[in-house]
């Protein structure tokens, strides 16, 4: 499978050719979610053509109360197939073994693992899918603009960003168009800065 010609191809595709392609070479695809802001319409999109696909959902016990409640009418509204995964330790008690440490410090390494990577692992050996439908785009970190539309992990699972080339305005007007929910009071501890890799996707 060559990734140059395959995203030479689907480049000037819509979202929608885009999954429909990778749902007819999936055998086992999943989508993941974090309900982040404009997180919605990779959740419409792909479940629009493929209802039944577990949706995982790696929370990290961080999120705030309106993403939560957000999270819920898009989990009602979309009737998503939500597979959840938190971490092994609850936030009361990491809050008094670990807290939330400096960014840069090597404690939030392990804070990441903790609370992100390891949940992911589980989810990724659970399901073991083929094919990884996730809402990347374009510009929102270096790691993040140096990949494409297709690429692949060092397993072999073909990683799909639909909408890697659209910009916010435009999927704020696919939210508006869909009547979907996006809530901006969002907050991941493990990356602090908006433009700072989260870990899964290295």
């Amino acid at each position: 499978m060559n990734l140059a010609d395959i995203n030479n191809e689907l480049r000037d595709k819509s979202p929608q050719e885009i999954i429909a392609w990778a749902l007819e070479v999936a055998k086992k695809p999943i989508l993941t979610t974090n309900f982040r802001p404009l997180e919605a319409t990779i959740l419409h999109a792909v479940t629009v053509q493929a209802s039944e696909i577990p949706v995982v959902w790696c929370d990290s016990g961080y999120n705030t109360r309106k993403t939560y409640e957000s999270a819920e009418r898009t989990i009602g509204q979309l009737n998503l197939n939500i597979d959840l995964y938190v971490p092994k330790q609850s936030v009361a008690h990491r809050n008094v073994t670990l807290g939330i440490p400096e960014v840069d410090s090597p404690e939030h390494q392990y804070f990441t693992f903790q609370v992100k990577l390891e949940p992911f692992k589980r989810a990724m050996e659970c399901h073991q899918p083929d094919v990884w439908f996730t809402n990347l785009r374009k510009g929102q970190t270096a790691l993040r603009s140096s990949l494409d539309i297709v690429s692949q992990t060092s397993g072999g699972m073909l990683k799909v960003c639909p909408f890697f080339y659209w910009t916010d305005p435009q999927l704020e007007a696919y939210i508006k168009s869909n009547d979907l929910e996006s809530e901006d009071e969002y907050y991941d501890p493990t990356k602090a800065l908006e433009n700072r890799e989260c870990g899964l996707h290295t």
